[in-house]
């Protein structure tokens, strides 16, 4: 149930409003942003609420039922607040949104919440993008808890692997580049696959401290699974780690870490059920 003050209720009545729809975001890194469909900036509860790079929403569709409530935003790249780059890096995804209405000529109304949610997928151009808002009840289709199934549900180096990363990172330089997903790093010699679904960090160059997951290795030849935000250039640093395909035997293998493989390789699946054997 929505709840609004009597001052705003009244306004809403009138045939004539002075009405702003006000989007407060706030990434998973802490950091908050704010913006309004109005022609200036608008200050509301200590959190200042941009104009300048405008916002057009679709429309807001809210039902009873538990189906996911989504709706579209466009806006512009703006160099201060959202850009291309962040966007690629991922910095925006999964962040938390809320949408309000505050009449602008008498702030101390308060005001009216019309939708909170996650964004989800984001599509980008030249000068402006496109986020998608999830509502809430998205969350109530994931899966919570564990389900079991042949490979390791953990991810490599957290609290249920266990594994130490530094005994499998090395430090290198890219030698070539083809794109902004490939190139080559001439001092990688280990085995094709060590590094396919591993974690690369830029440590110098346009990409400084960002990251991405490793697609394919072989021969020195790295494969991101996407482009890194800016050009890769020739002698651009980084760190990479050994990457996990979740099996027993790379556990096994190249990890010596099945004490804490944390998938059911034994148990017998859906094939062997309607086998009949």
């Amino acid at each position: 149930m929505k709840t609004i003050s009597d001052a705003l209720a009244a306004h809403l009545a009138q045939p004539v409003t002075t009405l702003a729809t006000c989007w407060k975001v706030t990434r998973g890194d802490g950091s908050t942003f704010g913006f309004c469909d109005f022609s200036a900036d608008i200050l509301f509860d200590e959190q200042l609420y941009k104009a300048a790079s405008g916002i057009a929403a679709s429309n807001i569709k809210t039902s009873d039922k538990l189906d996911v409530d989504n709706l579209e935003v466009d806006s512009i790249l703006s160099a201060d607040t959202l850009t291309d780059a962040d966007l690629l890096a991922g910095l925006w995804d999964g962040a938390r949104v809320e949408i309000f209405l505050v009449n602008w000529a008498d702030l101390s109304m308060g005001a009216l919440s019309l939708r909170s949610g996650f964004i989800g997928e984001v599509k980008t151009g030249r000068t402006k993008f496109t986020a998608e808002l999830r509502g809430l009840s998205q969350k109530l289709q994931q899966s919570i808890g564990r389900v079991y199934g042949i490979d390791c549900d953990a991810d490599l180096g957290d609290a249920r692997c266990q594994i130490s990363l530094s005994g499998f990172t090395v430090s290198a330089s890219v030698s070539t580049v083809t794109d902004g997903a490939h190139f080559t790093a001439a001092a990688l010699t280990q085995a094709d696959g060590y590094f396919d679904a591993g974690l690369i960090t830029f440590t110098s160059g346009a990409n400084a401290g960002r990251k991405m997951e490793v697609k394919t290795f072989t021969t020195g030849v790295v494969n991101l699974q996407q482009p890194m935000p800016f050009a890769l250039a020739v002698d651009d640093t980084f760190s990479i780690h050994a990457g996990c395909d979740k099996s027993l035997a790379t556990c096994r293998d190249r990890f010596n870490n099945v004490i804490n493989f944390r998938g059911f390789p034994y148990i017998p699946g859906s094939d062997r059920m309607v086998s009949g054997k």
